[in-house]
């Protein structure tokens, strides 16, 4: 049993009863350990099988479990998930908690209940705000929240409901009526009425505790506060648990898990042996390195737990960081690579392509089907099978008819998408409705890049000239794409969130779009958020056995607003390679990036923005608004006439930095970031003019006379 077994792995396998934490870091062989241990005390006779119950977060884990338990021959132990655990609990309790009664039925979801609901409580939503809903409602049952606390305990948590705190808690109250008279539970009050027949009933807690004397609970750092009364009321008082976890891995918090009760583990149990395993079986040297150093930078309470992992496989390729100019040509040289791996050998199962949110898939998936990459999409519905999508395809169909034919492509897709109830200026609050409107932002920004490339129309012998994309062919190319990518696949490469790859692990892993803003996203404020956003890059980057990719567009498309890096990955600036649209050589750029010095503090300038205003954010601005007023002025019309949009002239930062720095001279205005040649070329005289005093109306009209 002990044989094969790290030092670290036979310490927490032997380690005598009582409270046990393994801290387990990816790829270190947490499952081996508490397996082995369970086998261990069983085949040696310390505790008896019937009496072990070991609970985890997913049906796989939990017959993953089973299976090697049973290898191991230490048949008889239960491995349940907590829900399927309080489930066979509550059922065999039933007639006796309820005195006869019959058990409730369980409400296998939400929405449609919670629809309900708001309706009674005077609240207007549909499908996906009742998903929000739905999702609020769960994280305040599961965080030990009744209705009437809810808006004191959203505000606390900053939540972002998707509706005002006070509509949300009378919904909540409106859900829990409706659910009682209809005579159902959800899976919350199943854990609850776990947790009340134990603490309420004495018999029942007899006889449960003398079931139950020794308990193993996995990733110990996604439980919430309903499943660690749960935990309290099955071990009443003792303390024969082990708990194995990473706190580096905590990535769930918007659901109320916390590691919480992991950091804490030791203090509450005074005589826990801490076990830490940190040898990773899983990542060649070169990817553990980059995880740890993602890790390294970590702040919070959770970083006083992170571990500092060593490989043990032998030295594989180093990551691969790439910069490309825009987001389709991220997707299609990473298309072009999953293809070249799986030529050379490489199942397509074995490869992934990770990203932050389920809205980025599309590019992937057009990418992968134009390099006839056979692909599958996990935890998610394939870009054009959303509900969401669908409709605006039939939106988008309908406006056809009722769009002039002069409009131009981008705004006649916002028009048609504002039919469906989308508004380009502000995502929603809410998880689903975010999720739904980013989707929905993905086919204007595909219709900004279709509009890029005028049709062309024949003139006879003379050749052809070009004229706008219309409407039509727009619809007409996501019908393409919508059928390419209907192919149906058995084996192929994996696209998934982030959030959907934790616990896997793959050969070659992609993790694309790592630009602040997707990751960390933009909705997250606080440090907390901030430290979550981290954390799920360092679960990325730990999905990965051999080969690993990290890549982002410094624009969403061609000519688009410049990106920063992601800013948990500073090598992405100093020690990567930028790739350009058409080059398949993919050489390196060894130039490193430009170094300079914030003009109020002296601090170094690293981050691309920081650099553009030259001085750091925390810094005060010396803007001149009236200057800032007039670039806008210019930079508006000026795009007008040029028939682009207006962050193609200039970007927001990009004024900001002009209205600051006020230049006033050629060598000034290259020291912008961004700012090159053929910018100085284009707008240089206008800025300086501007910088001087000038009108941006007998600039543009000027220019344009010339």
């Amino acid at each position: 049993m002990l044989a094969g077994l790290d030092p670290e792995q036979r310490t927490a396998v032997t380690a005598p009863a009582g409270p046990v934490c393994i801290l387990a870091g990816a790829g270190t062989g947490k499952t081996r350990a508490i397996t082995h241990r369970i086998a261990y005390r069983t085949l040696t006779g310390e505790v008896s099988s019937r009496h072990v119950l070991a609970v985890t977060f997913t049906a796989r884990a939990a017959a993953e479990m089973r299976a090697r338990l049973g290898a191991l021959g230490a048949t008889g132990v239960q491995a349940r998930t907590f829900h399927a655990a309080a489930l066979r609990q509550v059922r065999y309790f039933a007639p006796r908690l309820l005195e006869g009664r019959q058990m409730p039925e369980l409400l296998e979801s939400k929405a449609r209940m919670v629809g309900l609901a708001a309706a009674r409580a005077g609240v207007r939503t549909d499908r996906t705000g009742a998903r929000d809903l739905a999702g609020e409602i769960e994280w305040a049952k599961s965080s030990l929240v009744e209705p009437g606390e809810y808006a004191v305990a959203a505000t606390k948590a900053l939540r972002e409901p998707p509706y005002e705190p006070a509509k949300v808690a009378e919904v909540f109250a409106a859900y829990e009526t409706l659910k009682r008279r209809q005579g159902v539970i959800d899976f919350e009050d199943m854990l609850r009425a776990a947790v009340w027949g134990i603490e309420e009933h004495p018999d029942v807690a007899e006889e449960i505790r003398n079931q139950y004397r020794h308990f193993v609970v996995d990733e110990y750092q996604d439980v919430n506060p309903l499943q660690q009364r749960l935990l309290d009321a099955w071990l009443g008082g003792r303390d024969d648990v082990t708990v194995v976890g990473d706190a580096s891995q905590t990535i769930y918090s918007f659901t109320g898990a916390t590691s919480a009760y992991l950091i804490d583990f030791p203090r509450r149990l005074r005589n826990a042996v801490v076990v830490r395993l940190v040898r990773d079986y899983r990542s060649t040297p070169q990817v553990v390195g980059l995880a740890n150093a993602v890790i390294r930078q970590a702040r919070g309470s959770e970083a006083r737990l992170r571990l500092e992992l060593v490989g043990q496989r032998p030295p594989g390729a180093e990551p691969e960081l790439k910069i490309f100019p825009d987001e389709a040509g991220e997707a299609a040289a990473g298309a072009r690579r999953c293809r070249e791996l799986i030529s050379s050998g490489t199942s397509p199962s074995e490869i992934a392509v990770l990203f932050r949110t389920n809205a980025q898939s599309e590019t992937y998936e057009e990418a992968l089907a134009e390099a006839e990459v056979p692909y599958v999409v996990r935890g998610a519905e394939r870009f054009f099978e959303r509900p969401e999508i669908r409709q605006a395809m039939i939106a988008l169909r309908a406006a056809v008819r009722s769009t002039p034919g002069e409009t131009p492509l981008v705004p006649a897709v916002v028009d048609a998408l504002a039919a469906t109830g989308w508004a380009r200026e502000q995502p929603p609050a809410g998880g689903a409705a975010r999720e739904q409107w980013e989707a929905l932002a993905a086919l204007v920004a595909l219709a900004e890049e279709y509009a890029k490339a005028p049709a062309l129309v024949p003139i006879g012998e003379a050749g052809a000239v070009q004229r706008d994309v219309s409407l039509t062919e727009f619809n007409d190319e996501l019908s393409r794409r919508a059928e390419q990518q209907h192919a149906p696949t058995v084996e192929g490469v994996t696209l998934a969130s982030l959030h959907s790859a934790k616990g896997l692990e793959w050969d070659a892993v992609f993790l694309v779009g790592l630009s602040d803003g997707t990751l960390p996203t933009t909705y997250a404020k606080t440090p907390e958020q901030l430290e979550e956003e981290r954390r799920l890059l360092y679960v990325g980057v730990t999905r990965a056995r051999q080969w690993l990719w990290l890549s982002y567009g410094q624009a969403r498309s061609a000519g688009g607003r410049a990106r920063r890096p992601c800013r948990f990955l500073p090598q992405l600036e100093r020690h990567s390679s930028t790739e350009r649209a058409g080059d398949r050589s993919r050489k390196p750029d060894r130039r490193r990036p430009q170094v300079s010095s914030c003009r109020v503090c002296g601090a170094t300038l690293l981050a691309g923005a920081d650099r553009k205003l030259g001085r750091c954010p925390t810094c005060p601005s010396d803007l001149d608004e009236d200057l800032f007023e007039r670039f806008q002025v210019w930079r508006k019309r000026t795009a007008e006439e040029l028939k682009v949009p207006a962050y193609v002239v200039f970007t927001d930062a990009t004024l900001v930095a002009l209205a600051e720095r006020r230049p006033s001279k050629p060598a000034e205005l290259l020291a912008i970031a961004g700012i090159g040649p053929r910018k100085l070329g284009q707008y240089g005289d206008a800025v300086f003019a501007l910088v001087g005093g000038a009108s941006p109306d007998e600039l543009v009209t000027k220019n344009f006379e010339n």
